[in-house]
């Protein structure tokens, strides 16, 4: 019952603020766009089939708010809140530790084939889709800048959940997650350098650092408290997941506020091309994968490996440039697209098993017989 009626106010919603918009009160209709959201996102909680959709919805709601309503989410009493940034992603980044062990960096010596492939094809593929989409965008050089530097970031986690649903393999997933994000803070700031050197200035030590103190020391401090304290503070281990998925929404709606003028004009282009940066990072990990005669799991988790980026990450390192409203954008819009097609990506690869997985199951049917 509640789930229909919150299908009937999100349709409602929607109907009456698309009737403003076309009787040119798009700028009224804010909150019907923010309240269409939010009964999507609920009504998706009561779907099993749907409710992995329900945290993506409501960042949608999030940066309808940010648009419609800049002024909340830009600063308060002076503060600026982009000051907040870096913070909200050293603790996001201490969550990605605390969920890792030395035993995710063991897979190399395991499966390094695999994570030799996974890794170097990230780092070649997504920074080069990432220039040529900018160079031939159109776009200032500085929103440019931001679609090479989302394509030079490392694996983010969401990555290894992807690959979890997708049947694909879940402990190259994480290992190739987990050496793209130390290697970072050396790869990234050169790429950025080489690829983007010419639309911003990059200074390529400080990037290096400012990686380093965003990445690798809030890490490792998870690592430590994984290896000594896991389980021994339970709220901890209990809240870090929801104070994560917090912290990126928060950051998207800061950088949607800073950049809104600019993403008012450019918008339905940028997304555009980061949507076709993302499924691109798709298709050729997936065949790079087929290239070096990989099992069909392992050329998943390398499609989702490749496709799927650190936007938070991303994100922090414009802010540091100080162009988080330029430079911002890109791994902003980024985040909430790439969850929506690495969903979609892992519900239809769900349905299909690798063969080598059809053919263990006829294996043991034939033993059994």
């Amino acid at each position: 019952m509640m789930s229909k009626l919150l299908w009937g106010v999100a349709a409602l919603s929607l109907l009456v603020a698309l009737g403003m918009a076309a009787m040119g009160h798009l700028d009224q209709a804010g909150p019907l766009f923010i309240l269409f959201f939010l009964s999507i996102a609920l009504a998706f909680r009561s779907s099993d089939a749907l409710k992995g959709f329900t945290y993506t919805i409501m960042i949608f709601a999030a940066v309808t708010t940010a648009l419609y309503y800049p002024a909340y989410f830009v600063e308060v009493n002076g503060f600026k809140f982009s000051k907040l940034i870096t913070p909200l992603i050293q603790i996001i980044m201490f969550g990605m530790g605390t969920s890792m062990s030395l035993e995710d960096f063991v897979g190399v010596v395991k499966m390094p084939k695999g994570v030799m492939i996974g890794v170097v094809s990230h780092f070649i593929i997504m920074p080069t889709i990432g220039y040529t989409i900018a160079s031939f965008s159109g776009f200032p050089p500085e929103i440019a800048a931001g679609i090479i530097l989302i394509g030079c970031s490392p694996n983010g986690m969401a990555s290894n959940v992807i690959s979890y649903l997708a049947k694909a393999n879940l402990a190259l997933s994480i290992t190739i997650t987990a050496i793209s994000t130390m290697l970072a803070p050396f790869v990234t700031p050169m790429l950025m350098k080489f690829f983007a050197g010419a639309l911003v200035d990059i200074n390529v030590l400080d990037m290096m650092w400012d990686i380093f103190k965003m990445v690798i020391i809030p890490i490792g401090a998870g690592l430590l408290f994984n290896r000594f304290l896991s389980g021994k503070a339970k709220w901890l281990d209990d809240a870090m997941p929801l104070v994560s998925m917090f912290g990126i929404g928060f950051i998207i709606t800061i950088i949607t506020a800073a950049g809104r003028d600019k993403l008012l004009t450019i918008g339905p282009a940028l997304i555009g091309l980061v949507l076709l940066h993302n499924l691109s990072g798709y298709f050729l990990g997936y065949w790079s994968g087929r290239l070096f005669r990989m099992s069909e799991r392992d050329c998943r988790t390398i499609a989702i490996e490749v496709g799927m980026q650190n936007g938070g990450l991303a994100s922090g390192l414009a802010n540091q440039m100080g162009k988080v409203a330029t430079v911002g954008l890109a791994p902003a819009v980024f985040g909430p697209l790439m969850n929506i097609t690495g969903s979609i990506l892992a519900s239809w690869w769900h349905r299909r098993p690798p063969k080598e997985d059809v053919a263990e199951s006829e294996q043991a049917i034939f033993d059994k017989v």
